[in-house]
């Protein structure tokens, strides 16, 4: 699990390690709240042996009325402490998706200074169509001591987006599904319009997913080259909020393009100030940058 090795470990190789005093293996699941699944339950009913469950809605900034936006710096040392994950443990975190919101806690490690950290290959589904055994027993945590290294150049701020719509410095790839990117379907927080910044791509996390895993480096340099991305180029991931740009930024490790930045408030945040402006194929609340007013409903965080 060196970390200058692909981010992933197969559960067979997982298996081999489990019982590993270094290793620490988190549970990182979240869902779209239209999914109406609960995390937490289904990790106290099913979990592969020793995982803790890391709650991206916890392990998140408390003062900020967005969703699970990054903590400060001490607020994640002691919540990882309380998982029992040192500077010396070699962390793998899985979901229930098989690569969702993983990717969003190796993201968040990532930015932290931990490198020893990768995604089990397929999440739980592929542990349990492996034959692999689960508990559901809580853990036996000792605490342990974290120093954090914050990376802050790889967060992006909304007051970054917009000065990037004056320079155009850095591409920015949208995550979410094609109809919220167009304006054509509707946001998962109702309270949101949808539609896209002006100048992003649109690249669904989906496309760089096969049968609940990553695809190969090869076919996500097509789907990135599909898109005119190519190596060198300055990126900003962004989704809905903050969670499955992750994948993005984790598909761009594994292609060698590196760690680039990710919208941390993403379209939750941009979407809810009435003055950043959206281009979506709704006319309803479609407007350029340039445009004097525009009409919204107003929003609520929740």
């Amino acid at each position: 699990m060196n970390h200058t090795q692909p981010p992933l470990i197969s559960p067979h190789e997982l298996a081999n390690r489990i019982g590993d005093p270094n290793l620490v293996v988190l549970d990182g699941s979240w869902y779209l709240p239209t999914e109406n699944r609960d995390p937490k339950h289904e990790f106290q009913s099913q979990h592969i042996p020793g995982a803790r469950f890391f709650d991206i809605d916890r392990i998140s900034d408390p003062d900020s009325d967005l969703p699970h936006m990054l903590p400060k710096p001490d607020y994640f040392a002691r919540a990882v402490e309380r998982l029992g994950v040192s500077n010396d443990s070699q962390v793998v975190v899985y979901d229930g998706k098989g690569l969702f919101s993983a990717a969003r806690v190796w993201w968040m490690f990532r930015v932290f200074g931990h490198k020893s950290i990768v995604l089990l290959s397929g999440g739980l589904p592929a542990w349990l169509a492996g034959g692999f055994p689960t508990s559901d027993q809580e853990p036996d945590i000792a605490p342990d001591t974290f120093d954090v290294h914050f990376d802050s150049s790889k967060v992006v701020s909304m007051q970054d987006i917009l000065n990037n719509l004056e320079t155009r410095e850095s591409v920015i790839l949208d995550a979410r599904s094609t109809g919220r990117f167009t304006g054509s379907d509707p946001e998962p927080r109702p309270e949101l319009n949808s539609g896209h910044m002006p100048g992003a791509l649109s690249l669904p996390f989906t496309e760089l997913i096969e049968n609940g895993k990553l695809k190969p480096a090869e076919s996500l340099k097509q789907v990135f080259e599909s898109r005119g991305i190519v190596d060198g180029q300055k990126l900003i991931t962004s989704c809905g909020s903050g969670v499955s740009a992750a994948v993005i930024n984790l598909a761009l490790v594994i292609c060698g393009y590196g760690m680039h930045r990710l919208y941390d408030g993403s379209w939750t945040e941009w979407a809810s100030h009435a003055d950043n402006p959206i281009v979506s194929e709704n006319p309803q609340w479609s407007y350029s940058a340039t445009a004097q007013s525009v009409s919204h409903v107003p929003l609520n965080h929740g």
